[in-house]
């Protein structure tokens, strides 16, 4: 999801600057509790700082600006401080996602869970190292998470704006962690109905992607409900289109790019809305390809499985009517932008996001 306009990537500075601050402000706090927990948050800040694009703190800003906010004006900071929470928030999301699916690594480093046992190993400390490295990372996950809280609240936005965005903040991390607990849940129990699969979408991906950062910048500019509806609306299109892209993606896509492993998703069993469709599909006409399917998801599939799968997938429509999928939620979602009322200047923006997020990658 591209944020390098010019104005988007200040903005990414303000996130990062507050973000390094933080930091900054706990290191004492963690001195005087201990040296484990010194490294702990070594490692947390490391992670935080070392990638991503800083999607939702952007998403959160756009929406600010979008509802008047003055990127020039004297509450631009607090506001910048506020937005940057949510990359605390995705933190805590990804240490525990990568411990759930037993991912080896993010973003090109070793996952956090790894980088603890390693740490368990270079110290020649008793027990097992895994469990000590779970344990940790889980420890650490809940901390970013708590510490997103606490700088939302010590951003500095006024109490005005503290009250109405406490509300959306709270439904965010409920439906982040409710959207995990449906995937686990459809995981398990081997769901292959849509709907399901939809659900998962809506609240793991979009909710706390697009969705909520752009109601969290509306709601601090104070903006009235049929801006907010607008945004909720493209933000819940977009965010699905942007994960059933990434379902794609994780099948089809070319690791080099994508940064994963082609079918990672197959091989942890995933039941993403392009395997329900393939399922439905091929119950109807393809019962060898459906049963093929069904054996090989959530196992250690070989490349000519996999080259198999990704035939079942095409021959069936699936492919095809994702994409439509795809399609069409982005241009109910690009509508409803533009009768929102938002900013002119920040449609545009928000505009050329939610095509960088939903197009193909070839």
């Amino acid at each position: 999801m591209a944020v390098g306009h010019p104005e988007t990537v200040v903005a990414t500075e303000l996130f990062t600057t507050a973000l390094r601050g933080f930091f900054t402000a706990r290191r004492g706090e963690a001195d005087a509790i201990g040296a484990g927990v010194v490294r702990a948050v070594e490692e947390l800040e490391s992670y935080v700082l070392r990638g991503g694009k800083r999607v939702r703190p952007t998403f959160a800003w756009l929406g600010w600006l979008g509802a008047g906010g003055d990127p020039e004006g004297p509450a631009a900071l607090a506001v910048a401080r506020a937005c940057a929470a949510l990359e605390l928030l995705h933190a805590s999301a990804l240490i525990h996602d990568d411990i759930i699916d037993a991912s080896l690594t993010r973003r090109g480093f070793p996952a956090a869970h790894v980088t603890f046992a390693e740490q368990h190993r270079e110290h020649h400390w008793s027990g097992d190292p895994v469990d000590y490295g779970t344990g940790t990372a889980i420890l650490v996950g809940d901390l970013a998470q708590a510490w997103a809280d606490d700088l939302i609240r010590a951003s500095g936005l006024p109490d005005r704006a503290q009250a109405r965005i406490g509300p959306v903040w709270s439904a965010m991390r409920t439906e982040v962690l409710c959207g995990q607990l449906l995937d686990l849940t459809a995981e398990a129990s081997g769901a292959e109905d849509i709907a399901s699969a939809l659900r998962v979408d809506r609240f793991k991906t979009a909710s706390y992607t697009v969705e909520r950062p752009l109601h969290l910048g509306a709601a601090i500019a104070g903006a009235d409900e049929r801006l907010i509806s607008a945004y909720r609306a493209f933000g819940a299109d977009i965010g699905i289109a942007f994960q059933l892209r990434d379902d794609l993606l994780g099948v089809f896509g070319d690791p080099v790019v994508t940064g994963k492993p082609s079918g990672d998703d197959l091989r942890e069993g995933k039941r993403t809305v392009l395997l329900a469709t393939a399922l439905r599909r091929a119950d109807e006409c393809d019962p060898d390809g459906a049963g093929f399917l069904r054996a090989k998801i959530g196992t250690d599939i070989d490349e000519a499985e996999l080259v198999t799968i990704r035939r079942v997938l095409v021959d069936t429509g699936a492919v095809d009517l994702v994409e439509q999928d795809i399609a069409r939620r982005t241009e109910r979602a690009l509508a409803a932008l533009r009768t929102s009322g938002a900013d002119e200047h920040a449609v545009g923006r928000l505009a050329a996001m939610a095509v960088s997020a939903t197009q193909r990658i070839h």
